[in-house]
């Protein structure tokens, strides 16, 4: 299974995706960290999104052909990125879970991306602006939408633990419980 959590800055998907993947297991691609790298290594001039999204994609896809579940936590602000996604899980054979995570009380989303400290070496945590700026085009299919307003941490992981079981549920033939890859 793929789980792609998407989402602007502050909104608590990080927090949310690590969490689940302590719990399921699950193999952790943060584009945060894969960009950073990537500028860390002087190879690439100016935007390294398309790149940090590409090789997130590489890397999700040899995972899960692996049977590995894999959480990408990114934010994945338009269509091209969110459709190379299901590509993968397509190329792969495996289901894919788009997670939106929102804060819907601006205050709290603003207190957040203003207070927040990076836990990444060498990378600038975005300014309210920037965020406020940030590309982030509207979805074609509404995804599963967490909003950090309204539920916890915890409460936001228990609500994608139980759609995942009823993925699985779902997916399993009568008589047997099958686990999404």
């Amino acid at each position: 299974m793929l789980i792609v959590f998407s989402g602007l800055p502050g909104t608590g998907k990080t927090t949310i995706a690590t969490e689940l993947a302590r719990q399921i297991g699950a193999v952790y691609l943060r584009i945060d960290v894969i960009e950073q790298a990537l500028r860390d290594a002087d190879v690439l001039a100016g935007d390294v999104g398309a790149s940090g999204y590409g090789v997130a994609n590489a890397l999700a896809l040899s995972n899960v052909r692996l049977g590995h579940r894999v959480i990408a936590d990114c934010v994945n602000p338009v269509r091209e990125s969110r459709a190379a996604w299901k590509a993968v899980a397509t190329a792969a054979g495996v289901e894919w879970l788009d997670i939106q995570v929102i804060c819907s009380d601006q205050q709290e989303h603003q207190r957040r991306v203003e207070s927040r400290s990076s836990d990444i070496a060498g990378l600038v945590p975005p300014t309210w602006q920037s965020v406020l700026a940030h590309e982030y085009e509207p979805w074609g299919e509404l995804p599963l939408t967490l909003d950090t307003a309204l539920v916890t941490a915890d409460q936001a992981v228990a609500l994608v633990l139980t759609h995942i079981k009823f993925v699985a549920s779902r997916l399993a033939p009568r008589g047997a419980a099958k686990q999404p890859q």
